[in-house]
């Protein structure tokens, strides 16, 4: 059993040096989830004045010294027995300011999760030196900048946008969804529009926050926050940074020093003071997920924030994901841009419809098209052209040749992959060779593509355009932008370069490999990534075509439709009408419970006596097992591989279920990982909430 050490009442002392205030109350970083609770602590006379609400402590906790933060001090403690003193007082700085402790108690309850998990996100580490170095040469306060006396062209060239940017520019809040469109002009472009809100914001005497998915969207961000705001009024926050450079750049806003803060995904609870704007890009992209413990999105983080502080919200992108319709749907957000609007698109062609077929035959269903050879061709003449393959590697995904069924790896039933040509096959989940594969089907020996990776197009297109640059950008080689002279750009999807003044065209290959993938959310992340490549391209009065090569024939495929027809929100708004039909998430609340199958099924039958709907046990081993290959998370909330034997339940609580339900579901799953803790349970369960966790 474990026994605690609980401070309680004060420790005896000269009552004329007693503190004015005694009693810590400290949140102690214990890493059980039963103990995520203050505990009561009386402070030492010598560590009055340091011991103020926020700063990092440490504390006697159960036979050890833990870290942990002050809460606050109150004059009485709650506890009748005999507390321990402060060890100490580890920096003077309040670290924990209100607003984030009060974002990470709702998202811990929201997901089910504990505050140390969250905090441990939000807060960074300690570094001495950085605390010393910023307090020799302490930066010195910027004034706000002056707002344009008319709103910039960024928001002027949208729909409702120069309302939206005078209402931020006086200081109110308000909260948008903004549908952008194409631009390759550093003034309008996606990067200064969120430069121009943070712009605006500054002005009313307010400070922002503004999040993206990825270093390469974070530079443009960074460049135009400083054409916009001028030297020294905004800093990054991202994870390459380094210990000191990062907690340096914190401390700045922590200090009031700059109230512009742009960064990645834990650059959200960024400790703005007199916070007027939260925003965040590409509400769709999986890089918003935090991978630990609670298991969070951007997005949720953003929006607690606005609420508790007043401030304005702005998600954009040049789609939108159900989770954003649905809040609009419920009067959140309000629907701001485009919505359909193409002057600055580009034209958007299907290989193999119309007169293709009957002109070129079975190759106008072949991997790259006779279209999009015709295309490439014309476009290299004008600029770059920009190539999305779905997969990198060479082949990645293959069949047998003689009955097409998938190659399976003889161990584990991974799937073969072909590294290079004249290479032999390797599993791409246990990465053994397999010398000797045969079709368990019909015996045949001999393998064919299934899906071409992005290095076997490079080779493809070197060959068919002798001469051309050929580049490619793909993990871990992400190229970030390309000059404005003809080249073939063959990247992956999210690892498009940005070209100089746009791609004078784009082939969009093998979309039947997006839209098959075994996720809840395929089609929607079909048209994300398409349009997401389709807007690095010149507008259709300056030439620009896409070809989308590979969509399956002869059916209607709304989310071809929503390219062709460049209409995000309409089909963003079909795909939740159509979940919310089945009860799926964002439409219905729904978790995730991963663990053994002997302990899941009590978890089962203790959730299904509430009243949810539970799946499973399934198996969730594998790679591609979806959610269930999700990052597993120690007491710390530290990524591991999830293990061979953890299977997973699917909660949900639909749309016509007792509007209770959801807060007694969350409680119990909170409850359950609180009690197992505690026991020291061998196999605890984890738990996953959130419309994400079926992806």
């Amino acid at each position: 059993m474990l026994e605690i050490e609980m401070p309680a009442g004060p420790v005896e002392q000269d009552p004329g040096a007693r503190p004015a205030l005694p009693v810590a109350r400290v949140l102690v970083d214990t890493g059980l989830a039963h103990l995520d609770r203050p505990f009561e602590y009386t402070v030492p006379v010598e560590l009055d004045e340091r011991a103020v609400p926020g700063a990092r402590v440490k504390v006697r906790f159960a036979g050890q010294d833990l870290g942990g933060y002050l809460l606050e001090r109150v004059p009485a403690a709650e506890h009748e027995g005999r507390l321990a003193p402060l060890r100490t007082v580890v920096s003077d700085e309040a670290v924990l300011v209100p607003h984030v402790l009060q974002t990470a108690q709702r998202l811990a309850r929201e997901q089910a999760g504990t505050v140390m998990d969250v905090l441990r996100l939000a807060v960074p580490p300690r570094h001495a030196r950085a605390e010393r170095s910023l307090a020799e040469r302490a930066p010195e306060a910027v004034d706000p900048p002056d707002a344009p006396d008319a709103p910039p062209v960024s928001w002027t060239r949208y729909r409702a946008g120069a309302a939206l940017w005078s209402r931020l520019s006086t200081g109110q809040s308000p909260r948008a969804a903004l549908l952008t469109t194409p631009s390759h002009d550093p003034l309008t472009d996606w990067p200064r529009t969120l430069a121009d809100a943070a712009l605006a914001t500054a002005a009313s005497g307010r400070g922002s926050v503004l999040v993206v998915p990825d270093r390469r969207d974070l530079d443009r961000v960074d460049a135009a926050l400083l054409a916009a705001l001028g030297p020294d009024r905004h800093v990054v926050l991202h994870a390459d940074q380094g210990p000191q450079a990062r907690y340096t750049a914190w401390l700045k806003v922590l200090r009031g020093h700059v109230r512009v803060v742009v960064g990645t995904r834990a650059a959200a609870f960024a400790p703005v003071h007199d916070l007027g704007l939260v925003a965040w890009w590409d509400d769709g992209d999986d890089l918003h997920v935090e991978p630990r413990a609670p298991y969070h999105h951007v997005r949720q983080v953003l929006l607690a924030r606005a609420e508790l502080a007043g401030a304005a919200a702005l998600v954009a992108g040049p789609s939108v994901s159900t989770d954003v319709v649905e809040l609009v749907e419920r009067g959140e957000l309000v629907a701001v841009g485009g919505l359909g609007e193409r002057t600055s698109a580009a034209r958007v062609r299907v290989a193999g419809e119309g007169h293709d077929a009957e002109r070129d035959g079975p190759a106008a269903r072949a991997h790259i098209p006779s279209a999009a050879w015709r295309a490439a061709r014309a476009a290299l003449d004008h600029g770059p052209v920009l190539v999305q393959v779905p997969r990198r590697g060479y082949v990645p995904a293959t069949r047998c040749a003689a009955c097409r069924a998938p190659a399976r790896c003889a161990t584990c039933h991974g799937p073969l992959s072909l590294p290079g040509s004249g290479g032999q096959p390797v599993c791409g989940w246990c990465h053994r060779r397999d010398e000797s594969w045969s079709c368990p089907e019909c015996d045949g020996r001999t393998l064919r593509a299934s899906v071409v990776g992005a290095r076997r197009t490079s080779e493809e297109i070197g060959r068919a355009f002798p001469g051309v640059p050929v580049v490619r950008s793909g993990a871990p080689d992400v190229v970030a932008s390309v000059p404005a002279r003809p080249a073939i750009v063959v990247a992956t999807p999210g690892a498009e370069p940005v070209a100089e003044g746009g791609y004078a065209a784009a082939l969009l290959l093998d979309a039947w490999a997006l839209l098959d993938r075994p996720s809840l959310r395929a089609s929607e992340e079909s048209v994300r990534r398409w349009l997401g490549a389709a807007a690095l391209v010149r507008s259709w009065a300056d030439g620009g075509e896409v070809v989308l090569a590979g969509a399956p024939e002869h059916a209607v495929i709304p989310a071809v439709e929503a390219l062709v027809r460049w209409d995000p929100a309409w089909f963003a708004a079909r795909e939740l009408a159509e979940r919310a039909e089945l009860d799926l998430p964002p439409a219905a609340w729904a978790a995730q419970v991963l663990g053994s199958r002997d302990h899941l099924r009590e978890v089962r039958d203790g959730l299904l006596a509430l009243g949810a709907e539970v799946s499973g046990p399934a198996p969730t081993s594998g790679a591609g097992a979806g959610a269930g290959a999700a990052h597993a998370a120690g007491p710390h909330g530290a990524g591991s591989t999830a293990p061979a034997r953890e299977e997973h339940l699917v909660v949900r609580v639909t749309r016509s279920a007792d509007p209770g339900l959801v807060e007694q579901v969350r409680a119990h799953l909170a409850g359950l990982r609180a009690t197992e803790s505690g026991r020291k349970v061998a196999d605890p369960v984890r738990v996953r909430v959130g419309p994400h966790v079926l992806d």
